[in-house]
């Protein structure tokens, strides 16, 4: 009864409106046009374009919330497998409030920003805005990425208090586009455990292989910073590093483990040179000193682990 009173209300305020019987009339005039006339198939034209316009807007703003929830399950879900906890069937939400702790990092100290609450804090957004992101030198933007948030969050895996795993968010230009993905550490932030590209657009069967499951098997156990000097290789796409700085990188062709270096090299990309050379790029300026090297080593100094 209520809102058969409230639609007669409004009907009764349209009827009173002057611009709405202007229309009624103009409305009135095309329908009395022929099918040939021009003006009536312009008028029609209009209108069906103005409704869908209306219909395309109600739909965005009506579904938002859900896009919103989808994307956040959907990110909770990569972390969840690139840390090994992801089971079929689980509940996604549970399984990362119980297992995961969302955490910011200062990149330029390492530290823990305690002011800043890790689930309203968009990475992304935040190197797009000037007042919480900085511009890379050309010469250290080795992953192309031009700017960076001042500050990532990061995600811990923990048992009985101690850090079980690391997850960095890493990004970095491949071929056609900036690959966004997890890199997942031991707790002596040197061991790899997996990796997992979430958003890339790269060329299906070729570069578009690092979502491919088996390659990013390749990776566990592989070591992050040089811990002795190293032997060259002729197929590296990168030199060799020095003791303590990000030696890990893609190779041409497959792994020969007899060789000494085996545990800084995965299996390159068959026929993705490039986008292989932006992997290496982009895993080693996140592990330098420009990206989560100084957190590493306080979580490490905090474990007594050696650097």
């Amino acid at each position: 009864m209520l809102k058969c009173e409230q639609f007669n209300k409004f009907c009764a305020a349209l009827d009173k409106c002057e611009h709405y019987q202007k229309f009624k009339v103009y409305k009135d005039k095309i329908l009395a046009l022929g099918n040939d006339s021009l003006e009536k198939t312009i008028a029609i034209a209009v209108a069906l374009c103005l409704v869908c316009a209306v219909l395309v807007s109600f739909s965005a703003v009506a579904l938002k919330p859900l896009q919103v929830n989808n994307k956040e399950l959907d990110m909770k879900k990569n972390i969840l497998e690139v840390a090994g906890l992801l089971q079929e069937g689980s509940d996604i939400d549970k399984a990362f409030s119980d297992k995961i702790e969302a955490k910011i990092v200062n990149l330029e100290t390492g530290d823990y920003v305690e002011d800043m609450n890790p689930a309203e804090y968009d990475q992304r957004k935040a190197a797009k805005d000037p007042a919480l992101s900085v511009a890379i030198p050309k010469d250290k933007d080795i992953a192309h990425i031009r700017i960076k948030a001042k500050y990532a969050k990061v995600f811990l895996v923990k048992e009985a208090g101690a850090i079980k795993s690391i997850i960095l968010p890493i990004n970095g230009y491949g071929l056609w586009s900036t690959l966004y993905g997890f890199l997942s550490l031991d707790a002596d932030g040197q061991t790899v455990q997996s990796i997992n590209f979430y958003d890339q657009a790269e060329t299906p069967g070729l570069g578009g292989e690092v979502v491919n499951p088996n390659w990013r098997a390749l990776w566990k156990g592989k070591k992050v910073y040089a811990e002795s000097e190293q032997a060259g290789s002729e197929k590296g796409l990168i030199e060799a590093a020095e003791i303590g700085e990000p030696a890990l990188a893609l190779i041409k062709g497959v792994v020969d483990t007899s060789k000494p270096g085996s545990q800084y090299q995965v299996d390159g990309l068959a026929g993705a040179s490039l986008t292989s050379a932006g992997v290496t790029n982009l895993v080693r300026y996140w592990m330098s000193k420009e990206g989560f090297a100084p957190y590493l080593a306080k979580v490490r100094a905090v474990k007594g682990v050696k650097s």
